[in-house]
């Protein structure tokens, strides 16, 4: 039996948040194949034993013409079931060409304020037919990989990735604020920093190995995402905007400081690893994309007080 999970995000983190569900799907079925619009994320997962391939679509199949661009890839996978986790009545369709007998999807009339984890988990309950759907799972880091990473770690340090970088301006916190946190986290315990944020923000790293000093903290910019996954996994704490890279740590069983400017709840409120640092007179149900909060609304005292509360 050939089983297909289709993603239809982007977004790494967006992927990895339905990692869980995959895991389910493939304790049931066996070994998954993923169907996926983001790029990365066979790099991410692509050593799980849940899961038997990664195939990565083209955005540009996201139209009317990419319906048969799409059926024409899971027809020659011979597919017995899929499961889609979003609404959409282009991968519907595309499944029907592939003649997939048994299709799994969201209602379209649900795509308006989709909640991500609250429809994966109603939906894999439903098509599983159980009442006990976890919303986190442990994401796979083989031993080699791991070992190999303690390597580039700081021996009787606490390492801590800074979560610097992000999809848009608007999820950002900023260089300076971060420059102060880590100043002051430092004068209670000894610290070493992994700078976490995307190739073309290589000058916001920069900005904090100057203030903080080449020998507390480095870059992972330069790094793929097969080589800074195991890194960041073996770290102690996350701490930043809303990135993979807090996806990744909290499936690891490791605590997690997301500060939230722009985000919706669906991508901090699924696993107990993660701890929200909202601005004042906000709560997590009125954040979402475009809500553009003044990054100074949360105070550099605001995030240290949580993160004591909770660690260190």
């Amino acid at each position: 039996m050939k089983t297909a999970v289709y993603l239809n995000y982007i977004g790494l983190g967006s992927n990895l948040l339905h990692l869980t569900y995959c895991h389910q799907i493939a304790d049931k079925y066996g070994p998954i194949t993923i169907i996926t619009l983001c790029k990365t994320l066979k790099q991410a997962i692509g050593k799980d034993p849940k899961i038997k391939d990664i195939i990565t679509l083209d955005q540009k199949n996201k139209t009317i013409f990419g319906v048969f661009k799409i059926s024409k890839i899971l027809k020659n996978q011979s597919f017995d079931k899929i499961f889609i986790y979003y609404p959409s009545y282009r991968t519907q369709f595309a499944a029907k060409l592939a003649f997939i007998k048994e299709i799994n999807f969201y209602p379209v009339s649900e795509k308006r304020n989709l909640h991500l984890v609250k429809r994966a988990k109603f939906y894999t309950e439903k098509w599983l037919n159980t009442n006990n759907c976890k919303t986190e799972s442990k994401l796979y880091i083989d031993d080699f990989s791991k070992n190999k990473a303690k390597l580039k770690l700081k021996r009787e340090y606490k390492n801590i990735v800074l979560g610097i970088g992000s999809s848009g301006p608007t999820t950002k916190w900023g260089t300076k604020s971060y420059i102060e946190l880590a100043k002051k986290l430092n004068l209670n315990s000894k610290n070493y920093y992994h700078i976490l944020c995307g190739p073309s923000e290589t000058s916001l790293a920069s900005e904090l190995i100057n203030s903080l000093g080449s020998e507390n903290c480095n870059s992972l910019s330069p790094l793929s995402i097969s080589e800074l996954i195991p890194i960041i996994s073996q770290c102690d704490v996350y701490i930043g905007n809303d990135s993979f890279g807090h996806h990744v740590m909290s499936q690891c069983g490791k605590p997690c400081f997301i500060i939230i400017l722009d985000t919706p709840g669906a991508y901090t409120d699924y696993s107990i690893n993660q701890h929200k640092i909202l601005p004042k007179n906000y709560s997590s149900e009125m954040i979402g994309h475009d809500t553009r909060i003044n990054p100074y609304n949360i105070s550099v005292d605001h995030v240290l007080n949580k993160i004591y509360e909770v660690s260190f």
